[in-house]
């Protein structure tokens, strides 16, 4: 999907661009899934993409696999990075906490697609998809 090499170090980026990377990650995967599972009236796909891609999924996600040492050091010490990053702006149906996290996941999500770590990043989405599921059971 890359149309040319990038010209900067990719591990050197801003975390908030990892995390604009990391949400057009997350969009693509769920989309897929969603689409994939069968669940195709254009009406639907918005409302059942939502579960997860909110911030407070994302969050719940990352807090979750965290606890339960999920992370090398390597992923762990970006998603201190991604929680540290200041954006300026909060969106208002989420708290600045909960944004911090999901800034967190997606910049971890970014950083895996730009180093090329397809199988890392599919065994991520695969327990994203795994827990939000069980969390709505």
């Amino acid at each position: 999907m890359r149309l040319i090499e990038a010209t900067t170090d990719l591990r050197q980026l801003n975390a908030l661009a990892l995390a604009y990377m990391g949400d057009a990650v997350l969009d693509t995967y769920v989309r897929y899934y969603l689409i994939a599972k069968g669940k195709v009236r254009p009406n639907r796909l918005h409302t059942e993409a939502t579960k997860y891609v909110s911030a407070k999924a994302q969050a719940d996600v990352l807090h979750f696999l965290s606890e339960e040492g999920f992370f090398s050091e390597e992923e762990e010490a970006l998603i201190k990075r991604g929680r540290n990053a200041k954006s300026g702006t909060i969106p208002k149906n989420t708290d600045a906490a909960t944004y911090s996290y999901s800034t967190a996941f997606e910049a971890l999500l970014g950083f895996l697609y730009l180093q090329e770590k397809q199988g890392r990043l599919d065994e991520i989405m695969m327990r994203t998809f795994v827990y939000i599921e069980n969390k709505q059971a």
